[in-house]
């Protein structure tokens, strides 16, 4: 009886695959160092579900400081000063799903933007596990500028709407640049669900949580490089 080939080179095989995982990852956080992703898993599946995208990157010196600090106050303000990671909020996480809630809270803009770039929605461990290695990957590769300069143009701000000059536009009708703390603070604001939420037409919820974000960013001191770098 032949074996099949595949049998006889199993181990090959695994070995091959296992090679392509960790040398994709890196080959491509090298080109996205520099060149902006052209699309991202996220799009597409929007895209299958009907929506459009509307997206025009902008480099970090072209979006409003106002907005980097309501994201960075918003969505992790130890971005500065960890390393892809934050033990504490991870910790706490943890000790909620022990209890018996949700995993929420837990993930910084560095996995943020690792997950938005290279993969798929969900809470799998699985995908945690793959993000938590992108995430190194990725702190090892790229300065915090970049990394905040990534998320601010790929991170989903409504339907088909991606990036901080694309939800300028659609919501306030002026440049990423032009964005007021209030405006700021609004796009922030919906970044947890921006389906549900509008910074445009804002729920009650959606501005309370704008207003401590619009506090919170004034604590939030951007470096010389316009993210972390004193």
């Amino acid at each position: 009886m032949t074996i099949p080939w595949w049998r006889r080179n199993r181990r090959r095989l695994a070995l091959a695959l296992a090679g392509v995982l960790v040398v994709a990852p890196l080959a491509l956080d090298l080109l996205f160092r520099f060149v902006p992703p052209p699309l991202t898993p996220l799009m597409v599946i929007r895209l299958a579900q009907g929506y459009g995208i509307r997206r025009e990157w902008r480099t970090l010196d072209q979006i409003s400081p106002h907005l980097r600090r309501s994201v960075i106050a918003s969505e992790d303000g130890k971005f500065c000063s960890h390393w892809g990671f934050d033990p504490q909020a991870i910790d706490a996480a943890i000790d909620r799903y022990e209890e018996g809630g949700k995993v929420l809270g837990a993930s910084t803009i560095s996995m943020q933007t690792a997950k938005n770039v290279f993969l798929w929605p969900g809470r799998s461990f699985l995908r945690k596990g793959v993000e938590a290695y992108l995430t190194m990957v990725e702190e090892a590769l790229w300065p915090k500028r970049r990394i905040l300069e990534v998320y601010l143009n790929v991170v989903e701000f409504g339907p088909g709407v991606y990036g901080a000059e694309a939800a300028a536009r659609q919501y306030f009708a002026k440049p990423a640049a032009a964005l007021s703390e209030r405006e700021a603070a609004l796009l922030a604001a919906v970044l947890p669900a921006p389906l549900r939420r509008s910074p445009s037409t804002p729920s009650a919820y959606v501005s309370r949580r704008a207003e401590v974000i619009r506090a919170r960013a004034e604590q939030v001191r951007l470096g010389r490089d316009g993210a972390c770098r004193d």
